[in-house]
């Protein structure tokens, strides 16, 4: 509080205390004219009422029997009514109004108990108002008005209150005094001698009207006291209005204590510090806030930060040198050259460039996933041959690129299901490297500042998570994982998808601007990696920035490789277990691979193999020692009856007519379909279910519309579609499906369902179809022949035109499974359907088959 703060309150003390002790005054004052009050007495002791008693409305306030009280009349009417009183017997009926804020209330506007008082002192002031002492006298009821012009009057009756005695009363009484007392002490607008006059009172009436009308009371509690009866409820109401009164007295006195202790806490270490600034001068030492600017000066000098940021941070710390220590600005900068001066700038981790090295580190972490090892083998051999070949590059004269810069860096972008390896791949390519790695999640991200930060003029503005990153991690050419990055979100708060544009462009993010420090910093020595399940909600312009790796799931061979390798000893460690107490059988890592997941990844299967080693490790600790050879017994004893059943289910569902197998793409790998055609007396009609969407729905109307004009070769008459309803539906009901590659899938089912041939159980297809039959290319064709060769499949339908992308299906599935290329929907009709008895192949197609080019490099082809 500041000092012309602390006179004004003072001088408002003083003032209202002054208010208090010209009231007491004028209360002694009044004390000469009792006389003349108690003159106008009955012979019961009651004040003689006139038959007309004029009504003064109080706003605001409530006047009490045996009180004396000052009031200020301003209202032209009221003037009126003291002026003919103060003529006349001076009695004048005080009653309260409804409404404070009335000026004229009306006979309806103010309550119907009063106070009869008489007028014992006025003051006229010179703007024309009236000051007036008047002395309650008793309490009455408002019988009737008997007029309302030029003032109120009425008929009025008294109303004497009920007056008790006995022990209870003289405890209530002292209880209040008490509660008065403690009052005066907390409050300094009550004077000493009306405290003391007023706990010197016998009374139980007056002491309860007394303290009523000085203390702070709220209207409608100071009109409920005056309408009470019983004296004894009276003081029961003060008592609890006293003690509400208290507690905010109370309060407000620690509040005010507390913020007095606070003051005087900032005042005492202003001058303490201005002391020790004073004693440090003296002894020739520089003060605290200097020495903090002069090593802030010092971490700028060595951070080796680039010339425009080195410029902005001295510009910042020339401002933080002319703040003092206790504007709220100053924090801010400090925390500012913080980040300025904590960012590796200069710090980078040298590579390890020995190729066989990092070929052997990739193998060991890692099985398989042949591609993505090359990938990074490659990076290392061109940055070893760049640096080799650097000074001799230097020497010579080699023509410039004025606009693109020699890109140093590596933006690649794994896509596969999950659990193949895709975020544990990053950590191992920096081990390869020997450079720091460090990850961050995307998944959920909504907010661009999120990535470039919030602006300075926020309170509580931070650094994006890039720069929060490379902070963390220490070096400006880390390995960089950015998961999950195809399920970014967007909302009001921006694009963060946009917002990494600039991260993973290597033409830009040389000079990366985060909004907090608004000055470039280098990135373009980071090797970025990105994950993602799927590539269509990555938007194009940030696709086509990463470079696309795929990483495909593994065959039931690499699971098994992979689980004896890495799988099983990880969840032996895990366990507790050691190697001689537990040795899983090449067979019973197959059955657990086939009867209990199926998945494209090997999460579930290290949860199960992990279920095993825990039940080993259970009968351990039941005291059953010895080593355990988990076979394909042990695996049904442990893990219960198998899952799945694959190629029995596709048999069994297929065995009848109007089912096909179809191969499908999804974002957890490839997986399988079932499509189901069946007949029913109709008219033309075609149900579609299962969810599918609009390209499946077209895709279904186009089959049928080539099946039925196929109908003479299928052997239907032509009336038989007119005659039939067909149903075709595509489980599970439940999973939405749409795209086109479950064409010649549809066509099949339909086909098989109208000739009442059923589709061979080991044959699963792929295509897209037109309405003149063709069979269009489609993708996804490893995941999907590694779904086929999980469910025990070894027959694939696929388009011609999809040849060459046999070449990518491992070699170990391509030797176990037969590939038919097709071009019509006549050839896969011919190549699904299971031969009428007595007929064979024709030879025209085994021909076409024979005759089909690049067909020596694989038998498995047709």
């Amino acid at each position: 509080m500041s000092p012309s703060d602390k006179k004004r309150l003072n001088k408002e003390i003083e003032q209202k205390r002054q208010e208090e002790l010209d009231t007491t005054e004028l209360v002694k004052a009044s004390d000469e004219d009792d006389q003349s009050a108690l003159a106008l007495t009955e012979d019961d002791g009651l004040p003689r009422i006139p038959q007309e008693l004029p009504i003064l409305p109080l706003r605001g306030m409530v006047v009490y029997p045996q009180t004396v009280v000052p009031l200020m009349i301003g209202q032209p009417r009221s003037v009126h009514l003291v002026d003919d009183v103060v003529s006349g017997d001076r009695l004048i009926g005080l009653v309260a109004s409804h409404d404070p804020e009335n000026e004229l209330p009306g006979p309806d506007e103010i309550h119907k108990v009063g106070t009869l008082a008489a007028v014992h002192r006025l003051f006229r002031a010179p703007d024309g108002t009236l000051r007036l002492l008047v002395q309650g006298l008793l309490r009455f009821d408002i019988k009737e008005y008997t007029a309302t012009e030029p003032y109120l009057k009425a008929r009025v009756e008294p109303s004497p209150e009920v007056l008790e005695t006995g022990i209870e009363i003289e405890a209530l009484m002292r209880n209040i005094g008490e509660q008065f007392r403690r009052m005066g002490e907390l409050s300094p607008n009550l004077p000493g001698d009306l405290l003391s006059s007023t706990l010197g009172l016998e009374d139980p009436l007056q002491l309860v009207y007394t303290i009523a009308t000085y203390m702070r009371i709220d209207l409608k509690d100071a009109q409920n006291m005056l309408e009470i009866d019983g004296v004894q409820e009276k003081l029961h109401r003060l008592m609890t209005l006293l003690g509400k009164e208290l507690e905010v007295l109370e309060l407000g006195r620690k509040i005010q204590a507390d913020a007095q202790t606070e003051i005087d806490k900032v005042q005492r270490e202003y001058i303490l510090r201005e002391q020790l600034k004073a004693i440090k001068r003296e002894l020739g030492e520089g003060d605290e806030q200097q020495l903090e600017v002069d090593e802030i000066r010092e971490k700028i000098e060595q951070s080796g930060m680039p010339e425009e940021a080195e410029k902005e941070a001295c510009r910042e710390l020339e401002r933080l040198s002319k703040l003092p220590t206790a504007a709220a600005e100053y924090g801010v900068i400090r925390t500012y050259l913080d980040w300025l001066t904590s960012l590796p700038w200069k710090v980078i981790t040298d590579d390890n460039l020995d190729i066989a090295h990092a070929r052997k580190v990739l193998d060991e972490d890692h099985y398989g996933l042949e591609d993505v090892k090359e990938r990074i083998l490659e990076f290392l051999a061109v940055r070893k041959l760049r640096k080799e070949r650097g000074p001799r590059r230097k020497s010579k004269a080699v023509p410039t690129d004025h606009i693109r810069r020699e890109r140093e860096g590596v933006i690649l972008c794994f896509v596969g299901p999950p659990g193949v390896g895709k975020t544990s791949l990053g950590a191992s390519i920096a081990r390869a490297m020997g450079r720091k790695f460090i990850r961050i999640s995307l998944g959920g991200v909504r907010d661009e500042a999120e990535i470039r930060g919030h602006r300075r003029t926020y309170i509580g503005a931070m650094p994006g998570n890039i720069v929060q990153t490379l902070r963390r991690v220490g070096t400006r050419n880390p390995v960089f994982m950015m998961d999950e990055i195809d399920k970014l979100g967007m909302d009001f708060r921006g694009d963060p998808a946009s917002a990494l544009l600039e991260v993973l462009d290597p033409e830009q993010n040389s000079e990366f601007r985060d909004h907090y420090l608004d000055v470039p910093f280098d990135l373009s020595q980071v090797m970025f990696i990105t994950t993602a399940n799927q590539l269509e909600p990555i938007p194009g312009p940030l696709r086509d920035r990463m470079e696309i790796l795929h990483l495909s799931g593994y065959t039931e061979t690499e699971k098994i490789r992979i689980a004896s390798q890495y799988l099983v000893p990880r969840q032996i460690r895990e366990s507790g277990l050691r190697p001689k107490e537990i040795k899983f059988t090449d067979e019973a890592l197959l059955a657990i691979v086939r009867d209990h997941t199926r998945e494209a990844g090997v999460r579930n299967l290290e949860r199960e193999i992990g279920a095993v080693c825990r039940k080993v490790v259970t009968r351990i600790a039941e005291g059953k020692t010895g080593k355990t050879t988990v076979g394909v017994k042990a695996v049904r004893e442990f893990l219960g009856k198998p899952k799945y059943h694959y190629l029995a289910e596709v048999e069994e569902r297929t065995n009848v007519p109007g089912v096909a197998t179809g191969l499908v793409w999804t974002p957890v790998g490839g997986d399988i379909i079932f499509v189901e055609a069946a007949q029913m007396p109709g008219g033309k009609g075609f149900v579609l279910t299962g969810q599918l969407g609009n390209v499946m729905q077209e895709s279904a109307r186009a089959a049928l519309s080539y099946v039925r004009s196929r109908a003479g070769d299928l052997g239907l008459g032509e009336k038989w579609f007119s005659k039939h309803d067909i149903h075709l539906h595509v489980p599970a009901g439940a999973v939405p499906k749409d795209g086109p590659s479950a064409g010649i899938t549809m066509a099949t089912a339909l086909a098989s369902l109208l000739t009442q041939r059923p589709v061979s159980g080991n044959v699963a297809m792929t295509g897209e179809i037109t309405l003149r039959g063709q069979v269009l290319p489609v993708g996804g064709l490893k995941e999907k022949a590694l779904a086929a060769h999980r469910f025990g499949l070894d027959t694939i339908i696929l388009p011609k035109r999809n040849e060459k992308d046999i070449d990518d299906i491992p070699e170990e599935v391509r030797e176990k499974m037969k590939f038919v290329l097709v071009e019509r929907v006549d050839q896969v009709l011919e190549h699904a359907l299971s031969k009428p008895a007595g007929s064979s192949k024709p030879a025209k197609t085994r021909k076409r088959a024979k005759t089909q080019p690049d067909q020596k490099k694989d038998k498995r082809v047709e």
